[in-house]
């Protein structure tokens, strides 16, 4: 059994300092979300092919977590819009707090179920690591919303663990007519589709 002074350590917030997009951040986090005390795999692999944003772009970075995508994105380019978009409550008030901690100004987190929050609203691209546990369903519901949010040329990168990888190829094309892989690393498979 646990005692009270441990169970304080456990809420105590989990703090890592990372570099990606040659960037570095520091960033909160907590037990219960994604990937807590480290920046997982697939988002390292991810981070490696992204390109900064251009000004004036606005980039939407989906189930954000705690928000190392988006942040590194808003601070490799602070001209850019950059909007984090997550179900879990407890992931948007980190990501904003990791923001304002970051000194990031480009910001806007808001909680949202998929691209709910968007409704309207166009953007230049849409990043994700994928939550492998939302199902097809969601999935589709994502990739749908996600064409009608995308202005024309805009595109949508998703990366995913390798089992999904076929599955992501087939809709990718469905959806948007047109499908790159970008590299499939020994877990996780990056995927782009551009919006004609």
């Amino acid at each position: 059994m646990l005692t009270s002074q441990e169970i304080a350590q456990l809420r105590a917030d989990l703090v890592q300092t990372t570099t990606l997009m040659d960037k570095s951040l520091t960033l909160h986090s907590t037990w219960g979300l994604f990937s807590p005390r480290e920046i997982d795999e697939g988002t390292r692999l991810l981070m490696g092919f992204l390109d900064a944003p251009e000004p004036g772009q606005t980039i939407v970075d989906l189930g954000c977590g705690y928000g190392p995508i988006g942040l590194a994105l808003a601070k490799a380019q602070p001209k850019a819009d950059v909007i984090l978009l997550d179900k879990d409550f407890v992931a948007c008030e980190f990501a904003a707090s990791n923001a304002k901690r970051n000194q990031l100004n480009n910001v806007v987190v808001k909680p949202s179920n998929g691209l709910d929050a968007l409704r309207g609203q166009h953007v230049d691209r849409i990043v994700s690591n994928v939550p492998a546990k939302v199902g097809k369903e969601m999935w589709s519901i994502m990739l749908w919303d996600a064409a009608e949010a995308l202005n024309p040329g805009g595109d949508i990168w998703f990366v995913s663990i390798n089992g999904l990888r076929d599955y992501f190829k087939r809709t990718f094309k469905e959806q948007f007519g047109n499908y790159e892989k970008i590299k499939q690393g020994q877990n996780y498979t990056i995927h782009r589709a551009v919006k004609s």
